[in-house]
């Protein structure tokens, strides 16, 4: 149903909205805890492991880089005049019909290739030009719905 498609200008350039799944400072979380924990340590009377908290922030970075990636690759809403990426699934712009007052029949396909909303994000359905309802999802539903509305070009207006 969505393909992959060539670009006429770059991404940057035509971005209209953008939602990251998550920001990469979130890898900074697990040092941060370790320097805290260290620095509580020289503060108190006590032996200090310095080698220690240095492998804590180690093991908490290397878990949190591949979460953080995963996130930002699976995660990501961004609109382009050309193209809707929800996650890795890109839909074009121009089949998209209708944004507003669409309703959500159940069953309805979920853009990005998940069996549902992913969670803390709401949704948004979408009816193409075939007449299929798909459910687009954001954080911030009514940022996508109001960009939307400034790039879809209603059917009727197309002729």
């Amino acid at each position: 149903m969505t393909e992959q498609f060539e670009q006429a200008e770059p991404l940057e350039a035509t971005t209209v909205y953008r939602e990251a799944g998550v920001r990469w400072a979130a890898v900074l979380w697990g040092p941060l805890f370790a320097l805290i924990g260290y620095l509580t340590e020289l503060l108190t009377a006590g032996p200090r492991h310095g080698v220690g908290w240095l492998l804590v922030a180690i093991g908490l970075f290397a878990i949190t880089a591949p979460w953080v990636h995963a996130r930002r690759k699976f995660m990501t809403v961004k609109l382009t005049r050309a193209a809707l990426w929800q996650g890795r699934e890109a839909l074009e712009v121009k089949r998209i019909a209708e944004v507003t007052d669409v309703g959500a029949p159940v069953g309805a396909r979920v853009l990005g290739g998940g069996w549902s909303v992913p969670r803390k994000y709401d949704e948004l359905p979408l009816k193409l030009d075939d007449g299929t309802v798909v459910l687009a999802w954001a954080r911030d539903v009514q940022a996508l719905q109001a960009a939307l509305g400034r790039v879809v070009v209603p059917p009727s207006a197309e002729s």
